[in-house]
């Protein structure tokens, strides 16, 4: 019994030192297999994009609200309308949006879906066109009218200088756009409150939806883009909507957490991102761009500067 016992204690002895050898000689994962993430500006994990269309008179009050509370915004307008009724002058624009993106809407705001190739790009590039006339930049994005496209429609305004294009079908989450010509926003301003007329109920919901997406960006950990659109139009009239507005803006403004963004600054940011060079093994990055990228490897994060190469360690 006691040379048995004398067996086992030798044999456990063994067993203990292999372990621990096997321990200290497992390697460690290498830093190539480890997924590099992308981070907004200054490292932080959200970003918000506000985005309104048409380019009417109510933009004026809809701009001093942003302007008040820190916001920053992309505004897609229909140029032939300028200077009809309900609309802004072409003699207002630059000084209205200074700080701000304005984007195409189309020339004239026909559903794009219907018409021939030469007429959708007739009315991307005049808008274009005109657009930049009075910005003084180029004009780089558009949102579709009506949010309506389709593979012909992306096919015809390919090469005409779009870098982006929004549609209006909601997601209702947070997530990077696939494809910037498809692009899908997160949820339009108060969801679809009014789209019944005298259903309180649903404009109850749907504000309730509402506010707890704009809730749950605010608590999020994770990488996260709020994308939200409408029209300054939409808030005129009764039920204080201006009010509900600067209530929204309130919530989102002024937090050191988020990255506001117009909506082609995110565009060229990501393009950054993907056009970062590493090394086969990580240990080096190459930022050819005009931008400061951030990354986080294996829970490190790094600033790539622009113009530069870094050491990744």
């Amino acid at each position: 019994m006691e040379t048995n016992l004398k067996i086992t204690i030798v044999i456990v002895a063994l067993l203990t030192v292999i372990n621990s050898a096997n321990a200290q000689t497992k390697p460690t994962p290498s830093k190539s297999s480890i997924p590099i993430e992308m981070l907004f500006p200054q490292g932080k994990s959200k970003a918000l994009i506000l985005s309104f269309d048409d380019g009417q008179v109510a933009d004026k009050h809809l701009v001093k609200l942003m302007n008040d509370y820190g916001l920053v915004g992309t505004f897609h307008l229909n140029s032939n309308k300028l200077g009809t009724k309900d609309y802004l002058t072409k003699e207002e624009v630059k000084n209205l949006y200074k700080g701000h993106e304005v984007s195409g809407h189309t020339a004239n705001h026909p559903g794009l879906t219907s018409l021939s190739k030469i007429d959708v790009i007739y009315e991307v590039l005049e808008d274009r066109k005109e657009l930049e006339r009075l910005m003084d930049y180029p004009v780089r994005g558009m949102s579709y009218p009506f949010g309506n496209t389709n593979d012909f429609v992306i096919e015809a305004i390919t090469g005409l200088g779009i870098e982006y294009a929004r549609t209006v079908g909601d997601t209702y989450n947070y997530g990077m756009p696939t494809d910037f010509l498809k692009w899908q926003p997160t949820i339009h301003l108060f969801g679809k409150t009014n789209y019944i007329p005298n259903d309180t109920a649903n404009d109850r919901r749907e504000l309730g939806q509402f506010y707890q997406l704009t809730t749950d960006f605010l608590k999020a950990n994770s990488l996260a883009l709020f994308y939200v659109w409408g029209h300054s139009w939409e808030y005129e009239g009764p039920g204080n909507k201006w009010a509900e507005v600067e209530k929204f803006f309130k919530m989102i403004s002024q937090n050191p957490e988020i990255y506001y963004t117009t909506q082609i600054g995110l565009v060229d940011y990501i393009n950054a991102f993907k056009n970062l060079k590493f090394s086969v093994d990580k240990d080096l990055v190459t930022n050819l761009s005009a931008i400061n990228v951030f990354i986080k490897i294996n829970g490190k994060v790094f600033t790539v500067e622009a113009g530069s190469t870094k050491q990744l360690n």
